[in-house]
């Protein structure tokens, strides 16, 4: 019987993280075996500060999407399990205690979910549709890898696999302030709106303006997000603009596509 304890991956995909990855490394710097770093460009110090936590830290540009960059950085692991994390995230001991526990006797053929608690506006929201958000994270290097998503990209659960949940939250630091709220929500509408549109997908803004107050109910009423109290407006507003964002960034797309048959170049 093999009595040997799977060895653990932590692996990241960043870029100009250099003021926020040192904290989450060092919520998992004593639960991991490796850790990899994948880096698409960045310009600040992320370099410098991941070196301080291990040497593999590797470069890809140009930026081929989410999905096909976690691929990529997959690559590079070596050990038996793969933890993934975003630099905004923090393993809390909780979270930290359950990974070691699924390790001590790893089963085959499962993928572990975990539940984010994310902090917006000044406090954690545990309304509005946003937790306990559980998305899987953690599974054997040779079990599987994420998808080709460009933006919202998802681990692939093989036939035969199961998916498990781990206990303890992963707190998720989501944005620091307005402003960078916005620069994120525009980079991932346009991603969404071009993965969509070479998939043959169309809309329409009326069809947008109806999803966005359709997402406004939802957010703020269905899920809860009156208890959020102020955050919690804010939120479903903000999703109003999101959701609208993606589905006219469509719009525009196939329009674009109509005047280009109509006024061809020479």
């Amino acid at each position: 019987m093999n009595t040997t304890k799977p060895t653990l991956a932590i692996a990241l995909i960043v870029k100009n993280e250099g003021a926020i990855l040192g904290a989450c490394l060092d919520s998992v710097k004593d639960l991991a075996d490796e850790i990899v770093i994948l880096d698409s460009g960045s310009t600040d110090d992320t370099e410098a500060v991941a070196r301080r936590y291990t040497d593999k830290f590797y470069v890809n540009t140009p930026w081929p999407g989410f999905g096909p960059q976690r691929q990529i950085a997959q690559q590079y692991i070596t050990a038996d399990w793969v933890l993934w994390l975003d630099a905004d995230e923090h393993v809390t001991p909780e979270l930290a205690a359950s990974i070691r526990q699924v390790l001590a006797n790893p089963p085959t053929q499962t993928i572990y979910a975990v539940s984010r608690l994310s902090w917006a506006f000044g406090q954690f929201i545990r309304h509005s549709g946003w937790y306990p958000g559980y998305v899987e994270r953690m599974y054997p290097t040779q079990l599987t890898s994420y998808n080709d998503s460009l933006v919202h990209e998802s681990v692939r659960v093989p036939a035969g696999a199961k998916v498990e949940k781990l206990h303890g939250d992963l707190l998720h630091y989501t944005f620091r302030d307005l402003h960078s709220y916005l620069a994120k929500s525009a980079q991932y509408a346009n991603a969404w709106a071009e993965q969509r549109y070479q998939k043959g997908k169309r809309a329409s803004l009326l069809g947008a303006t109806v999803r966005s107050l359709a997402r406004f109910f939802r957010t703020y009423f269905l899920k809860a997000g009156f208890l959020d109290g102020k955050a919690g407006f804010l939120i479903a507003i903000l999703s109003v603009q999101s959701v609208f964002n993606k589905y006219s960034a469509l719009s525009l797309m196939h329009d674009r596509e109509k005047e280009q048959d109509e006024f061809p170049k020479p």
